[in-house]
């Protein structure tokens, strides 16, 4: 098999800070985690912003940047940036990042996406919370939708397009395999494909082998094997077996904060460094070598991209 790209997403938009004093929230926490996450073994970081004062998702420009530049003097490590943003962020602020940063890749949702908070709101009561928009944003949450209808797909997919930026397929539910499809049909995105499954968010698809295995054989069958690249992501307990088994099956795989807080069973992870080594030895003991930035690079058909 080739070499195994690990992504690692070092911060979210919807966890919030009272799950876990290691979440980063400044600019300095998220690049320094970034580059600890690089230098475990991460081909490439998945970056979110948020507001120093009080954690909360933001899509400021400048928050952003700083991020972007910092972990850009410190590491060579590929940079994906988010598009999808935050509850209650709109299509344009989502896509700023693009024409701003011209970042190598940035995540392109392939529909519409809903998510739940339940979970949180059973855990916490109003007391444990560390800061007041938590509670507020969790309920939001339950009554959001991440719009991503033909017409933004359009204008996303052309706006990265026309800053060469590499468009990573989130795919959230089968549905979305079909979408790719489709724009692929009308000759609108290029191959080679490089997609992320996003398993086991309560409104998507689950984390169960039987899960991936159908998402992989539906992309097989509508895009070809050979067309396309693809990494999983596991939600909360399911990131290292949703790992395992793409390790096994030629996939690559994602880890990280914005996915899940938990090292192992009731032991938090203090730092996404941690999450990523545990990938490495994982793919290790299951004979994957794994990739470099450049040959990532290489793998995605990337063209690094100068700052």
């Amino acid at each position: 098999m080739q070499k195994m790209i690990i992504t690692c997403a070092p911060t979210g938009s919807l966890m919030i800070p009272t799950q876990s004093p290691y979440i980063p929230i400044t600019p300095d926490q998220i690049v320094d985690e970034a580059v600890r996450a690089a230098n475990a073994g991460a081909a490439m970081v998945h970056i979110h912003a948020r507001d120093p004062k009080d954690g909360r998702p933001t899509p400021d420009l400048e928050i952003m940047g700083e991020i972007y530049m910092g972990i850009k003097k410190q590491s060579d490590v590929i940079i994906s940036m988010t598009t999808g943003g935050g509850i209650g962020m709109t299509p344009e602020e989502r896509i700023k990042v693009v024409p701003t940063f011209k970042p190598e890749v940035a995540s392109f949702n392939m529909g519409p996406v809903i998510l739940s908070a339940q979970k949180l709101f059973e855990k916490y009561r109003d007391e444990d919370y560390k800061y007041p928009w938590e509670k507020r944003y969790l309920e939001k949450i339950e009554d959001a939708v991440m719009l991503n209808t033909f017409a933004s797909l359009n204008v996303f997919l052309r706006t990265m397009q026309e800053n060469g930026t590499k468009t990573e397929c989130e795919i959230w539910d089968a549905s979305h395999v079909f979408n790719v499809a489709h724009l692929v049909r009308q000759d609108k995105l290029k191959l080679p494909i490089w997609m992320q499954f996003v398993t086991g968010a309560l409104g998507g698809i689950g984390s169960a082998p039987e899960d991936i295995i159908y998402l992989k054989h539906t992309a097989d069958r509508l895009i070809g094997a050979e067309d396309y690249e693809w990494s999983v992501i596991g939600i909360g307990t399911a990131e290292f077996s949703a790992a395992a088994l793409a390790i096994i099956m030629g996939g690559h795989v994602r880890v990280g904060f914005e996915d899940n807080l938990w090292l192992d069973k009731g032991t938090l992870a203090k730092s996404n460094g941690q999450l990523v080594e545990k990938a490495v030895r994982i793919a290790r003991e299951l004979g994957r070598e794994i990739a470099t930035p450049d040959e990532a690079r290489e793998i995605l058909g990337l063209k690094k991209l100068q700052v």
